[in-house]
């Protein structure tokens, strides 16, 4: 898509919720927006795409409250684009599935206003699906009705053939039907559908905090009333309903249902955010951390153009690895300059990016931390061994000491710092209060100590009370537990797989956990 000299609209489906479910080109449309105008039903966490710098508007609506009437959506998409904005129309599901795009294209089309509709997957299909309900089934039926069930079923002139979608599909679909459930079943039991037709409830379908309960037109209302259930929901009505015990797969996920803060940065955060998002989770980036370069280049410069000098180069991080080939480049050097040089990383996912560079690592130690790099490196540094160590400016030293322990001449050099991240520390300290939160994740001491930071120490072990604290090593766990905090869950490993699967532990309740 190209950058629009004059103002254009974007009619976006971003999908039922969860936010790997938008299309790629909706995702592109959400990134170069000037003016990002979005609703309730669209993912919260799709509006970290967009560009710092856009604009973003909230025209959510609710059954009971309208953050503004269409009318006046109507018209702010039209004033934007005619400011000569790009705007992006997020709406749940797609857009021309009981959306009210059409009317929202209407309105373009008589302002001379160009546009395009990017079309989304509806929750009529993927919401059934994510609870394990197919809506077409061979086995069961080949006929499929999506329904707005907004409308009162028992007015008169209703625009609903009810005598007809009662038994003329198999599987039926209401959207946005809570409020009119007792209606509904009662309208389809009275025009010919069997009591005993199989119905099920999923309230925010794909989502994490997904919810379903399951009856028959006969008992649904009171099992939904009983069950204190509401909007958003899709109601399923159908044979095919009988199919989630069977193939129910979403909620069966071991970290279903779990919120998982995660404090790493802005950049690295996606890593572990997909390893929980994989087992169910719904991981809440909130980086406590940013990396930034030195504020001084000279002295990381001067050790890689005195690169074939060291014995060692020891990488402590990705970032130290990043940072370090990044000046390489600036430099005007490459891998060449490497090919005496011996090195070292700590943790896989370094020797990773090392590898990635067409490097072979020389030694990784058997534990992911300092102390075990200066056991294992015992009889391989000899006296008189320079060594290089490219890593954060807030570093531990017990590592170029231990080295100059040996006899190495050590030079510790600053590939990047690590500074105070930007994560909305308010709505944080607001969902921990609201009980929204199960965990929170450490992979390093300055991400612990710069959460209590950000949140304030007033009130924090209150508000951590009822919140499992997770941390990838016990380095960082002692540096949580000084600042106040109740460590819960301890990595074996000292990687993010390894905190993966001690998160995944804690709650499946295993054993050797």
């Amino acid at each position: 898509m190209m950058k629009m000299t004059k103002g254009f609209v974007y009619l976006v489906g971003a999908g039922p919720g969860d936010p790997g479910l938008i299309t790629v080109k909706g995702l592109n449309c959400i990134r170069q927006a000037d003016v990002l105008v979005y609703d309730r039903l669209a993912g919260p966490r799709l509006l970290a795409y967009a560009r710092p710098d856009a604009e973003r508007i909230y025209v959510g609506k609710s059954p009971d409250r309208h953050a503004m009437r269409q009318e006046e959506i109507n018209q702010l998409l039209v004033d934007k684009a005619k400011e000569g904005k790009v705007v992006t129309r997020l709406k749940g599901g797609d857009p021309f599935v009981f959306g009210r795009g059409g009317e929202e294209a209407e309105i373009l089309v008589e302002n001379g206003i160009p546009f395009e509709v990017v079309p989304g997957i509806t929750s009529a299909i993927s919401v059934p699906a994510y609870a394990g309900i197919p809506v077409t089934h061979r086995g069961y039926t080949s006929t499929l009705a999506i329904i707005t069930g907004n409308e009162d079923p028992n007015k008169d002139d209703s625009s609903i053939a009810w005598d007809k979608i009662a038994t003329g599909a198999g599987t039926l679909v209401f959207l946005m039907g809570m409020g009119n459930l007792p209606g509904i079943c009662a309208r389809l039991m009275e025009f010919g559908r069997s009591p005993e037709t199989p119905v099920a409830l999923i309230r925010w379908g794909t989502r994490p905090e997904q919810r379903t309960i399951t009856g028959t037109l006969e008992n649904i209302h009171q099992r939904a009333t009983e069950a204190n259930f509401k909007n958003p929901a899709v109601i399923v009505v159908g044979e095919v309903v009988k199919l989630r015990e069977k193939l129910a797969w979403f909620e069966n996920r071991p970290l279903f249902g779990k919120r998982v803060i995660v404090t790493r940065s802005r950049e690295q955060a996606s890593v572990l955010s997909t390893a929980i998002e994989a087992l169910g989770g719904e991981p809440w980036e909130f980086p406590t951390i940013r990396i930034a370069p030195p504020e001084d280049f000279s002295p990381l410069d001067k050790a890689i153009t005195d690169v074939r000098s060291y014995r060692w180069v020891i990488f402590t991080s990705v970032n130290g690895v990043k940072m370090f080939f990044d000046r390489m480049r600036e430099n005007k050097k490459d891998i060449r300059d490497l090919s005496d040089v011996r090195l070292c990383a700590i943790g896989p996912r370094t020797r990773e990016e090392l590898e990635a560079r067409g490097l072979m690592v020389d030694y990784v130690p058997g534990e992911y931390r300092a102390e075990e790099i200066v056991e294992g490196l015992r009889g391989k540094v000899l006296p008189g061994d320079r060594v290089l160590l490219p890593r954060a400016d807030i570093a531990r030293k017990l590592l170029p000491r231990a080295l100059e322990e040996m006899g190495a001449v050590v030079h510790e050099v600053v590939a990047y710092r690590t500074v105070l991240g930007d994560g909305d520390a308010a709505a944080i300290r607001q969902a921990l209060a609201d009980g929204e939160v199960s965990v929170v994740t450490f992979t390093s001491s300055s991400t612990a100590q710069n959460f209590v930071k950000l949140l304030g120490e007033e009130g924090l072990p209150q508000l951590m009370e009822k919140v499992a604290v997770a941390s990838i090593g016990p380095i960082t766990s002692r540096t949580a537990r000084e600042l106040g905090l109740r460590v819960d869950i301890e990595a074996k490993e000292y990687t993010i797989d390894g905190l993966v699967q001690a998160i995944t532990d804690y709650f499946t309740g295993r054993e050797d956990a």
